[in-house]
């Protein structure tokens, strides 16, 4: 092997290794920047907690994940009172109290005059009460009908 080809093979291994190295530098980044959400949001738990203990009507925190506002909605375990709730999802939980049984989506949009006829002014509420009983508030049905937890 003459000097010109080990010129060349050797000069290829630094190539191969930024290559490396960018591509974990990327990694980094973007582990950076989710790290730096998750600080923001339990930074903003933390404030809501503090809150928490000096005002009995507590307003809802708002984050801001990826540049976009996020309303944050605690999980029934965390507080058992309803007005850690967002004033509307207080409705729709207070409406949906009021039926005494399972209630269709639907039904809580009439309530809370919304255009039932047209299925994509439903979709929101539909979110809003799942969101719900992801965090205990409500129980979801496998017929797609909503009830309060006790």
């Amino acid at each position: 092997m003459g000097d010109l080809e080990r010129i060349i093979a050797r000069r290829s291994e630094p190539d191969v290794l930024a290559e490396e190295l960018a591509k974990q530098l990327r990694e980094v980044q973007v582990e950076r920047e989710e790290l730096l959400v998750a600080e923001r949001v339990l930074n903003l738990l933390a404030e809501q907690d503090r809150a928490d203990t000096e005002v009995t009507e507590v307003a809802p925190a708002k984050a801001q994940v990826a540049g976009r506002a996020v309303l944050l909605i605690p999980h029934r375990g965390e507080t058992g009172d309803d007005g850690a709730l967002p004033a509307d999802y207080r409705r729709i939980l207070a409406i949906v109290r009021a039926a005494g049984g399972a209630v269709q989506v639907k039904l809580v949009g009439e309530e809370l005059g919304l255009e039932v006829g047209v299925r994509g002014k439903l979709e929101p509420l539909r979110a809003k009460m799942t969101k719900l009983a992801d965090r205990g508030w409500l129980h979801k049905r496998p017929d797609g009908k909503f009830t309060a937890r006790l």
